[in-house]
């Protein structure tokens, strides 16, 4: 008796590839780098500073009010639009719950800092891409180690 090599049956092939792309393709290109027109706050709405994210769709934001408060990225941000601590962002505040509010719209670094030349945003507030609230008073060369000359010894 002989031993016959039997090309693989159809079902333990690999399927084909038929897909058209993946996650990213679905996410589609970033439009909004183009210049989007500067939007104010209105009635119930306050401009804020993000101080930390706190995961599922939450964040602790500084109020220019002086308050603190646990704000909510709305569904149509969620996935689009990333939010990090350091962002400003203007926010919607809740009747019925004034310690919670809702990004309603994240501001880029240069739209951040047209708010501040309005007189918008106060100035205490860094408008850098990295800089958090917060850290103003005398870090300015926190990285800096002085060493002392050991040469004599």
């Amino acid at each position: 008796f002989s031993i016959v090599d039997h090309a693989p049956t159809a079902s333990a092939r690999m399927p084909k590839n038929k897909g058209k792309g993946g996650k990213n393709r679905r996410r589609g290109k970033n439009e909004s780098e183009e210049k989007r027109e500067l939007i104010f706050k209105e009635d119930g709405q306050e401009y804020a500073q993000v101080l930390r994210m706190l995961g599922n769709g939450r964040l602790e934001a500084h109020c220019m009010d002086g308050v603190k408060r646990l704000c909510h990225i709305r569904g149509k941000m969620r996935k689009k639009v990333w939010v990090n601590a350091g962002d400003v962002v203007l926010v919607g505040l809740r009747d019925y719950q004034d310690e919670k509010a809702d990004v309603i719209l994240k501001y880029m670094a240069d739209e951040a800092r047209s708010l501040k030349a309005y007189g918008e945003l106060p100035d205490s507030i860094r408008v850098n891409d990295t800089d958090t609230f917060g850290d103003e008073e005398g870090g300015e060369n926190d990285d800096y180690i002085d060493f002392d000359d050991i040469s004599e010894i």
